[in-house]
Order: structure tokens, then C-alpha cells, then sequence
């Protein structure tokens, strides 16, 4: 682990380094992806550099119009790219149950997903499913994709012998959440909700998504890998809801200004991103935890396999208790 943004670590790339410099010269034309919350942010961008690199791309969208202009815009930038628009909101289980079913039936190979799709610090809402919106968008919306996949994904890596790529992208606000809320009657409890405490607690649930998937996934010998990541703190719209009044207090403005030539553009936030879905150095790592392209280290509970676990019992739990998950 490294210490200081400037300085490059073990794989040879850093804090600024970009999508594009981390796939460099990486040859992705035999591959098919779907990045969720590539309508914008950190997401577009990821689809824009896998295409660039040949891969197939698809895009889920909350509408197909939003979709369709994203694939547009891109188009216009890369008019070789090869991209698909499907309907998905991840918030909803029945969307996700759709989209995974339309996918499936249109594309024969699925050789990586990106979880990337999230909302951050919102007022206290509940999900059509009757699930605190933020713990039903950023995790549970995709744990259910991730299992309706997962055979697809196998199979893929087997006809093809390309290892497959599961990928959450998480974020260092893991860091203010210990997993005790982890259950629906504490996670939907408006009187004790705070936005910014909940969506740490779905950034943990990110990180040990990935965690027990990858231990299921080595213990069966599968050839599909599942990672997890910080992108960075970029400013893009995830953090519409968050109240920067704030930042006008005198006091701050000195910190503010020290701060704002660290935060990453899009195309250094979307690197991590891109370099474990493409990069051959992270052909066989799973289970991990990476930042700034670099494998490091969640907090103490990111690590707890038994809390892992335990979440993976309740999220299951919650598809099925809605009525559409599957074992």
C-alpha cells in the first residue's frame, strides 16, 4: 500500500492515472460488458473506454430514450463502438428481473459486469419493493442482477476459457459503517435514518457482496473473479443531494481550496474501474479491494466473512421475501 497520491504503486499506475492509460494497448474486441449507471458519470465513461477498446457494451437505462441519447453522444465521439441500450432500473427488482431476461435472450456471452450504477446521501425514501432506496439501488438491485447472470457469466468463461469479471464499485465511505444496520427493519427506519450513515452502509454492502460471491465462486472452481473498489472522489451528479451551504463558512474556504486539486476528473475516476475489468494483471485476483488501480485495504468489517455472509442471507432473503429472486 501506498502513501502519496504523486506516487505510482505495484501495478505501474496511480491516483491520476486515467481509464485510457490503464487499458492501454488492451485488445477487449472478443468481450461483451454491461455497465449499470453508464448514463452518466464515472459509468459513461467505463463504457466509453471498454468500447475503445472493441468491447461490446450494453447499457442499461431508466428509460430507453435517456439510453439511447447516452449511446448517441458516444457514438458521435468512437462511431465503430459497439453498444446496446436496455431498459433497467436498478432500484426496482422487477426491472432488474426484466432487463436480465432481455439480456440473456439477445446476447450469447457475458464476460464482464460492472456494478457501478448508485445514488448517494438522499432524503429517506423507500424503493417501490418497500426497500430503503439507497440499500435497494446501490446493493440489492445488484445482487439480484448479479445472481440472474451468474450462469451466464460461467458459461461464457467456459466456452470461451476468458476468465469473467464481476466488479461493485464501492467507496472509501465504507469506512462509517460496521454492518449493524444490515437488516430491513432498522434499514427502513425513517426516525433513526441519516442519508449520509446509509450510504455508507451500501458502500459496505458493495464490498462484502464481492467478498462472499468471490469465496462461493473459488470454492466451486469457477472461472469468473469478483473484485470491489473506491473510484475516488470525483464530482459528479451522485452527490446532488448533499447540502454544501456549508462550504460558505469562512473557516473552510482555506481547506476547500487545499482539497479541490485533488479531487479526480471522470476519466482518472473511472480507472479503477477499467483496470480490473481489463487489465491482465487482475486475471486471477478476486475478492479484493482495490484504490487508484492498486489492491489495499477496506476496514475491519469490509473483511468479516462471517458479516459477508450473513448480509448475503438477508439480501437473498429480501429478493425472495419480494417474490422474485431466485435460489
Amino acid at each position: 500500500m501506498w502513501s502519496w497520491p504523486w506516487r505510482k504503486g505495484p501495478s505501474g499506475f496511480g491516483y491520476f492515472s486515467t481509464a485510457e492509460e490503464v487499458s492501454q494497448g488492451i485488445d477487449a474486441s472478443n468481450l461483451t460488458a454491461i455497465v449499470t449507471g453508464a448514463t452518466n458519470g464515472i459509468g459513461k465513461e467505463t463504457a466509453r473506454v471498454l468500447s475503445l477498446r472493441g468491447a461490446k457494451v450494453i447499457i442499461p437505462a431508466r428509460t430507453l430514450e435517456s439510453g439511447l441519447k447516452v449511446k448517441e453522444s458516444l457514438l458521435e465521439q468512437h462511431p465503430d463502438s459497439n453498444f446496446q441500450v436496455l431498459e433497467m432500473d436498478t432500484s426496482s427488482l422487477d426491472s432488474v428481473r426484466n432487463f436480465a431476461k432481455a439480456f440473456s435472450s439477445s446476447n450469447k456471452h457475458l464476460n464482464i459486469l460492472i456494478n457501478n450504477a448508485g445514488i448517494m446521501a438522499c432524503p429517506f425514501q423507500l424503493s417501490r419493493d418497500g426497500v430503503e432506496l439507497q440499500f435497494a439501488t446501490n446493493h440489492l438491485g445488484h445482487f439480484l442482477l448479479t445472481n440472474m447472470l451468474l450462469e451466464k457469466m460461467k458459461s461464457t468463461a467456459k466456452q470461451t476459457g476468458i476468465k469473467g469479471r464481476i466488479i461493485n464499485v464501492s467507496s472509501i465511505a465504507h469506512r462509517r459503517s460496521n454492518g449493524s444496520r444490515f437488516d430491513l427493519e432498522k434499514l427502513n427506519d425513517q426516525a433513526r435514518y441519516k442519508p449520509y450513515a446509509a450510504y455508507a452502509d451500501s458502500k459496505l454492502a458493495n464490498i462484502l457482496h464481492a467478498n462472499e460471491l468471490s469465496r462461493r465462486l473459488q470454492e466451486e472452481g469457477s472461472l469468473v473473479t469478483a473484485n470491489s473498489l473506491h473510484p475516488g472522489i470525483i464530482p459528479t451528479n451522485i452527490v446532488r443531494y448533499i447540502d454544501f451551504r456549508v462550504a460558505t463558512v469562512s473557516a473552510l474556504q482555506p481547506l476547500l481550496a487545499l482539497a479541490k486539486p485533488f479531487l479526480k476528473n471522470i476519466p482518472q475516476g473511472a480507472a479503477t474501474t477499467c483496470y480490473l475489468a481489463l487489465h491482465p494483471n487482475v486475471r486471477d485476483v478476486s475478492g479484493k479491494y482495490f484504490h487508484n488501480s492498486n489492491e489495499t485495504l477496506p476496514t475491519k468489517y469490509a473483511r468479516d466473512m462471517d458479516l459477508a455472509k450473513n448480509l448475503w442471507n438477508i439480501s437473498q432473503n429480501l429478493v425472495n421475501k419480494i417474490g422474485i429472486g431466485r435460489k
